[in-house]
């Protein structure tokens, strides 16, 4: 088998996953890059589109969904409202810990930059954003069943990174790009969008961590068959490598659903089963001590770069 991220011909370890979070449980076949350490599909089914039904989470509306980084966002608009360059790193120190929110940090977003989130579904992070005055953002999702207009102004259109000409000062990838099978062609786009000095985000599930190590193919976040690449520490540097980018820092933000997601699945739970921590954590195999637990040591795992996602920060030069 050839690798598709390296190149590397060989005998890679393969292995047999299982659908679970609909709890389909149909088959998958994944290899191992013996050079890269990319895990990914071997065949691409050719129906994908049935395993994102109608009520897949990335497409509910953001403006009915409870989402406390849109709150605490708007929490800050009229403080920022007199500040034209404001950081939003600033936030940090007012609103609760939110792994979309920290990811952003390292981008030392002003409300002037211009923001492009692929694959962003109903645009939930993007309309927190907008909300809170960086206007200077769009969202893009093929999947999407149509255009989104939202009423203070936002806009998520249904179409993919290949049409877009427009040039961006960031452009981010929120645990969207693992879906995508033309991995070098996209990340090749985003550079030629971006603005000399633009930085691209990439936060992916890695299997670079304890999780993928431990669990295996109960690894909650291989996700079969959604997940087509679950990259390696070593397969994002090829691809940064290959596109032009240069990767100037990485940042592990997993948290418990590595480890009750994972457990779930050893014992034949799905994430949308009645069983599941997801839908009733009254009925689900783990207390309240437990998930604190699985949190505080995901925390020291993040610690020790052994979290199973990172937010990857890849720089165009200039």
């Amino acid at each position: 088998m050839e690798c598709r991220i390296c190149g590397a011909i060989d005998e890679h370890r393969t292995y047999t996953a299982k659908e679970m979070m609909l709890g389909m449980r149909d088959e998958h076949r994944y290899f191992e890059c013996k050079q890269c350490g990319c895990l990914q599909i071997v065949t691409i089914p050719p129906d994908l589109a049935r395993y994102y039904p109608a009520d897949y989470y990335s497409y509910s509306d953001a403006e009915k969904s409870v989402n406390p980084l849109k709150k605490a966002l708007i929490r800050m608009r009229d403080t920022w409202a007199a500040t034209r360059h404001c950081q939003i790193g600033r936030l940090l120190h007012f609103a609760s810990p939110n792994d979309k929110l920290t990811s952003l940090r390292p981008l030392k977003l002003t409300k002037g930059m211009r923001v492009l989130d692929v694959g962003c579904g109903a645009g939930h992070l993007l309309l927190s954003l907008y909300e809170a005055g960086f206007t200077q953002v769009l969202g893009i999702d093929p999947f999407n069943r149509e255009d989104i207009a939202y009423r203070n102004g936002l806009r998520i259109e249904k179409r993919d990174i290949f049409s877009e000409t427009a040039q961006w000062d960031v452009v981010m990838f929120h645990h969207s790009f693992e879906h995508l099978v033309e991995q070098q062609a996209t990340l090749q786009q985003a550079y030629n969008i971006l603005k000399p000095g633009g930085m691209v985000l990439l936060r992916v599930p890695t299997v670079s961590s304890f999780a993928w190590q431990h669990y295996g193919v109960h690894w909650v976040q291989l996700d079969a068959p959604r997940h087509l690449y679950l990259h390696s520490l070593q397969s994002i540097q090829t691809l940064a490598k290959q596109t032009g980018f240069t990767l100037e820092q990485t940042l592990y933000d997993s948290n418990a659903f590595q480890f009750w997601g994972s457990e779930q699945y050893e014992q034949n739970i799905p994430l949308q089963d009645p069983r599941s921590y997801a839908v009733a954590p009254q009925n689900a195999p783990f207390d309240a001590q437990r998930i604190r637990d699985f949190a505080t040591r995901a925390n020291e795992l993040n610690a020790a770069q052994q979290g199973d996602q990172a937010a990857f920060y890849l720089r165009k030069p200039g």
